[in-house]
């Protein structure tokens, strides 16, 4: 045994811990380097340990136990003040494009926390960067804050809207933007301790559902300096792993025509909403000679308000989506030839306007990797009596309900495709990604539903939501402090492209559909 091989036997008897050098194409894992510790030649893959870090050293793995205990505090104290931000925006439940207070909450918390906040980026108004830090690695982590339409629904375990009121957080944004947020803020106060080196930096991402802000962030380069990214969503289970979702092209199709009365000049009008019909029925003999895997879904937006009153405006909302993103190209294509075969055949003027598309998400096992382990062993979620008594009775409600026991699972989602779409996945093609879902709704209860609202504002929801920022905060340290992760990260995602270059389903000029919530020009509402 060599000079240095003896004084790494001494080190590994006095300190308990073994300090690995591992050297894959020059680069290195799970490196702690300390003053008075160790000293590294990477030329010569020399190991030269100082007597006096032998003596005096502490074991790194009490050292680095002892960082995780200060960030998991941390997230601990945050919570107080991020569950009462959640339960804001559950209250607010803004339109995408229109989350302005909401946005204007998160930005200035993390403000106040000793980020570099940036709002109206990429050209939308609810859309912000917040930064800490300096340096690679650079970290990003998403944030998302708006609500769907018509399911507004108080915190009960039965369906009760709100007056007044048509949103609300069948999604849970409102808990994805706010754990996303103190996760980033346990990590700036790790880099302002001179814990962690690097760079923290919370993206504000607004209108998620459809609005597709990422794709314009990722197109603007905001992106551009990112070593890696980390995301998280609400759902009724918990789950990690290199799965990927839907590519998927949003399309408003706005028909013209002429208005006349009904009975008395029928020959005189030429239908909108004939066109919208026959756009559909097309449509629906077209899903015959589609690839597997797809999806077209519509709904009709306008189509006139009174029956005597021939449409002079109609308008119908496509989605389409595929595991490929070159597909999903191909089907548009044959979609839009329904809709202009059904402007050609009602004599009527077809008006296309484009709300955005957004790519399939890229897996990176790498990263997920580690995902998945911080959330098996942080994952503490249990039901008291008030939260087992709450989820019983609106399981009542849902067709699929699963043992309530399930929180205590996590699954392993690696190899599948989601049947959703996220425009994370923009992200993902440009950065190494990945992402997890946390049990905040009653096991059994489906996304976009009235249940997963009232969920939102409950004991059950702030639990995952906890968790949720406490696995963001270990992930994104662990990652952090591990070049050669990161460097495995970047090449996988090189594997898995194979070349390809990223290409988004939005044309170079367009710009974010700010009202794409709003009501379309043509009805009563203008």
């Amino acid at each position: 045994m060599g000079f240095c091989g003896q004084i790494e036997k001494v080190l590994f008897d006095n300190v308990g811990s073994w300090i690995r050098f591992v050297f894959p194409d020059a680069s290195f894992n799970n490196v702690f380097v300390r003053p008075g510790l160790c000293v590294w030649h990477l030329g010569n893959c020399v190991r030269i340990y100082l007597i006096l870090g032998a003596i005096f050293c502490i074991p790194t793995s009490g050292w680095s136990q002892s960082n995780s205990e200060n960030r998991l505090s941390t997230v601990e104290k945050l919570a107080p003040v991020g569950w009462q931000n959640a339960c804001q925006i559950w209250d607010w439940a803004e339109p995408g494009y229109q989350e302005t207070k909401s946005a204007a909450l998160l930005s200035n918390w993390l403000q106040e926390s000793g980020f570099q906040v940036q709002r109206g980026v990429a050209g939308i108004p609810t859309a912000f960067t917040a930064t800490i830090g300096t340096g690679h690695p650079v970290m990003a982590v998403l944030g998302e804050y708006d609500a769907l339409p018509g399911l507004a629904q108080r915190a009960v375990p039965y369906q009760q809207g709100i007056d007044s009121q048509s949103y609300g957080h069948a999604c849970g944004h409102h808990l994805f933007g706010v754990a996303s947020a103190m996760a980033a803020i346990a990590l700036g106060k790790e880099v302002q301790a001179g814990r962690l080196s690097g760079t923290v930096r919370y993206y504000g991402c607004p209108a998620e559902e459809g609005g597709s802000a990422k794709v314009f962030m990722v197109r603007d380069g905001l992106f551009s300096d990112v070593d890696f990214a980390l995301h998280w969503h609400p759902s009724a289970s918990n789950s990690a792993g290199d799965r990927s979702t839907l590519a998927r092209i949003a399309v408003k199709f706005r028909f013209h025509g002429v208005s006349a009365h009904a009975a008395g000049a029928p020959d005189q009008a030429r239908s909108a909403l004939d066109a919208v019909e026959l756009t559909n029925f097309g449509v629906q003999l077209l899903r015959e000679h589609i690839p597997q895997d797809s999806r077209i879904h519509y709904v009709i937006t306008s189509g006139g308000e009174a029956p005597n009153v021939v449409p002079d405006f109609a308008e119908v909302y496509y989605y389409v989506r595929h595991p490929n993103a070159k597909v999903v190209r191909e089907l548009y294509q044959r979609v839009l030839k329904c809709a202009q075969a059904g402007a050609l055949a009602t004599e009527t003027r077809l008006e296309t306007v484009n709300e955005g598309g957004i790519m399939e998400l890229v897996p990176n096992n790498a990263l997920s990797s580690i995902v998945i382990e911080k959330l098996r062993s942080l994952n503490d979620l249990r039901y008291g009596p008030d939260e087992s008594e709450f989820a019983l009775k609106l399981q009542e409600t849902l067709q699929n309900p699963n043992d309530l026991s399930i929180i205590q699972l996590v699954v392993d989602r690696s190899g599948e495709v989601s049947k959703g779409s996220t425009d994370v996945g923009d992200v993902s093609w440009v950065v190494p990604t990945a992402g997890f879902t946390t049990s905040c709704w009653v096991p059994g209860t489906p996304g976009h539903s009235w249940q997963a609202v009232a969920c939102g504002r409950t004991e059950i929801a702030r639990r995952g939501m906890i968790l949720a920022a406490k696995v963001l905060t270990e992930s994104g340290a662990a990652i952090m402090q591990s070049p050669a992760v990161i460097q495995s990260a970047k090449q996988e995602l090189q594997r898995r492209l194979n070349e390809q270059k990223y290409d988004p389903l939005i044309s170079p000029d367009q710009q974010p559909p700010l009202n794409y919530r709003r009501p379309a020009k043509g009805t009563a509402s203008d």
